[in-house]
């Protein structure tokens, strides 16, 4: 210690590197974290497609009841699997299934019956709510399409 210097406190090694130590243990525990928080969603992003395969490789066929009820001119939406589905009762009495995640970035579709399309808000996507056929906007491929049996307790959707 330097008696010149006034309020001059000495710290021995000991100290010195205790704060040193507690410092990096900190940093280190910090550094973990950020990088478990940045690696969480990178692994959720490659996950994903393994599980929708996997759950869209069991279902072949869906049953349902409900749909019995379902007035001429309107919709219901369901899962096929994974992945969202469209069921639609035309006015003229005909059923058409179709899948209802857009071809072009993957957003979820609406059936608008007041207009007779189906419809992606997310770029102004339409199709045809017949077939699936891509009507307009940036779409490149028509929408899946199922195959559907009015049964006597249920509408029955298979693949097609």
């Amino acid at each position: 210690m330097n008696p010149a210097i006034p309020n001059q406190t000495a710290f021995t090694n000991s100290e010195s590197d205790g704060t040193r130590r507690g410092f990096l243990g900190v940093a280190t525990a910090a550094g973990v974290a950020y990088l478990g928080a940045l690696s969480y969603p990178v692994y959720r992003y490659l996950a994903s497609p393994v599980e929708q395969s996997q759950g869209a490789a069991t279902v072949t066929t869906v049953s349902l009841p409900e749909a019995q009820k379902l007035p001429p001119g309107s919709a219901l939406m369901f899962r096929f699997g994974a992945k969202p589905a469209l069921l639609i009762h035309h006015l003229d009495g005909t059923w058409t299934a179709l899948g209802a995640v857009c071809t072009h970035l993957g957003c979820t579709v609406q059936y608008q019956a007041d207009r007779n399309r189906i419809y992606c808000a997310c770029h102004d996507g339409v199709y045809d709510p017949k077939t699936g056929g891509n009507v307009s906007g940036p779409p490149p491929r028509p929408l899946p399409r199922y195959r559907v049996q009015i049964g006597e307790a249920a509408v029955v959707v298979s693949l097609a």
